[in-house]
């Protein structure tokens, strides 16, 4: 079950909006409360990239800042959190300070007249990544085949320049069909990852060519070919396999993320 599926209509509504806008959001749920809280559990909102509820409720300004914070901390790092907004003296009793992080669980005050406590589980929903497979040889075809079951978004073009589109990840498996018009095309725009399936011989012939057209060597030094992680592939699912492995490695050397 989704969380939309558990949500009132509204907020479901909001949520699958901003999905279909491959816009990042996070879901913060109210699971505890101790003593007097304007919100009780259960409540839930959703939180914009900076932190702002952009809709349903979490209660008054009290919880307002540490909600934002975990937030922004939550749809940078892909990993949800938990925050216990609680009364000075009762995070003394605890034995934390404000601003502590203890067993997982961040720790604010609450310097609301209320002094009641409110523990919030905030959990990101991020856009899948996008990958682009160029290309219509079996290797793209087995490529975009597997890569959804990995949570890529599959497409099969880079954007021009003139949509304000930026691609992150690339493949190009033209294979003999149009390697230097897609070599081209991906070095047009800033990518994250760029892969060339073919030998190194071949791909070194092509940058040649490529710096005769002026892409220079700090260019043609980001694609990485041959594309995939060396796991003896032979077959075009196997080749597929490997390159998604060099894409998982890629994307969790940045940061470990959740998807919608």
């Amino acid at each position: 079950m989704s969380p939309a599926e558990i949500l009132d209509a509204d907020l479901a509504d909001a949520a699958q909006e901003l999905r279909a806008r491959q816009v990042p959001f996070a879901f913060a749920t109210i699971v505890r409360t101790a003593g007097a809280t304007a919100a009780k559990p259960g409540a839930k909102a959703l939180l914009s990239a900076d932190g702002t509820i952009v809709h349903g409720w979490l209660g008054g300004g009290c919880t307002r800042g540490a909600v934002k914070r975990a937030a922004v901390e939550a749809l940078r790092s892909g990993a949800p959190q938990l925050i216990s907004v609680a009364p000075e003296e009762l995070l003394e009793e605890k034995g934390v300070t404000p601003g502590e992080t203890v067993d997982g669980t961040y720790f604010a005050r609450n310097g609301c007249p209320s002094r009641g406590t409110v523990d919030i589980f905030i959990e990101p929903c991020l856009p899948m990544p996008e990958l682009v497979v160029m290309g219509t040889s079996p290797v793209a075809q087995a490529l975009s085949t597997l890569a959804p079951q990995f949570h890529w978004s599959v497409s099969s073009a880079v954007a021009s320049k003139d949509d304000g589109a930026q691609q992150k990840h690339i493949v190009i498996a033209t294979q003999g069909q149009g390697d230097l018009g897609a070599l081209k095309a991906a070095l047009s725009v800033e990518a994250d990852y760029i892969a060339f399936v073919g030998s190194a011989r071949k791909f070194a012939a092509l940058a040649e060519k490529l710096h005769g057209e002026g892409f220079g060597p700090e260019k043609t030094k980001t694609v990485s070919a041959p594309a995939g992680l060396d796991l003896g592939a032979v077959t075009p699912e196997e080749i597929a396999l490997s390159i998604l492995a060099e894409l998982l490695r890629v994307r969790r050397a940045g940061t470990a993320v959740q998807h919608a």
